[in-house]
């Protein structure tokens, strides 16, 4: 009778129970010294053991920590979400918002009792501090936001704002309708920043976009081919004054941007080095689980 030492074995763990990184955490302790796994758990049927999530709880977990050395350095670590979310971009896939450690949800909270504990001592809710894995921290603007977590958030995006200002008010009441018309602002810090800096008055107005149409046209060309040709019509106002701009491009979006740098009237010159660099069209996920691909075919 012959005996494989776990120093000799390793799992190759399937998702299928939800129990892929448990299976391979618990078969660590057991012995075994190997792990085979997945970036962000992708693999057949409902995914293999996400490596993702296995690297840093070996790393900071104290039953794992203590006894194993991984091989993974701190400075690499620090780069784990980045390296999940460029992987899930060549997918060409939404990341999953709510994935252990490298998520958008993992180190956010928007209830107002958590949000400011979080603000007075982060480890009263995190297991682990975010930037140790390329991570940050979120208190989410949403409609359970109070005006205490609302200024705390403004103060992290670099606005500094008065808690006694009665915008703020205006600013809150403005989050809670958009999210009841079903815009989010829990990872899109950009959006509520420009928002914000608007309602409070601090983005001068340069022009008005009174209207703007996208047109999609599928047609046979000059020399018989089936083509798709995208058009836009931008109608903006600058001091009173109106301007039209109509475009072809390569894709709606691309269409949309070359028809409203077109006349900016005289503010053009402030944007000839201004260039739309990148944008994403995400793959919609229908009800009864089939795809389909809303694209530009513009990408940069």
């Amino acid at each position: 009778m012959s005996v494989v030492l776990g120093d000799h074995l390793g799992i190759h763990a399937h998702n299928d129970t939800e129990r892929a990184v448990a299976n391979s955490l618990a078969a660590v302790k057991m012995g075994v010294r190997q792990i085979q796994g997945t970036l962000n758990g992708v693999g057949e049927r409902c995914g293999n053991a996400n490596l993702i999530t296995l690297i840093p709880t070996l790393m900071f977990k104290k039953d794992y920590a203590d006894r194993f050395e991984v091989g993974v350095s701190k400075e690499a670590l620090a780069k784990l979400t980045q390296f999940s979310r460029s992987f899930d971009e060549l997918l060409n896939r939404a990341p999953d918002r709510h994935a252990p450690y490298v998520g958008a949800a993992a180190f956010a909270t928007k209830a107002g009792i958590h949000a400011s504990a979080i603000l007075k001592d982060p480890k009263t809710y995190e297991h682990v501090s975010p930037d140790l894995v390329g991570n940050r921290r979120y208190v989410l603007v949403s409609d359970q936001v109070g005006k205490s977590n609302l200024v705390s958030q403004l103060k992290m995006l670099g606005i500094e704002a008065d808690p006694s200002d009665r915008r703020l008010d205006g600013l809150l009441r403005e989050v809670k309708e958009r999210e009841a018309l079903g815009y989010a602002y829990e990872a899109a810090d950009a959006f509520f920043s420009l928002l914000a800096t608007r309602l409070l008055g601090k983005v001068p107005k340069f022009f008005d976009v009174k209207s703007f149409r996208v047109m999609v046209e599928r047609r046979y060309n000059a020399v018989d081919e089936l083509v798709t040709i995208f058009e836009a019509v931008v109608k903006i106002v600058i001091d009173g004054e109106e301007h039209m701009s109509v475009a072809e491009g390569n894709g709606p979006v691309n269409a949309l941007d070359i028809a409203l740098r077109k006349d900016l009237g005289k503010y053009q010159s402030e944007i000839e080095n201004l260039v739309l660099m990148d944008f994403k069209v995400r793959i919609l996920k229908w009800r009864h689980g089939g795809h389909h691909a809303c694209s530009d075919r513009e990408h940069g």
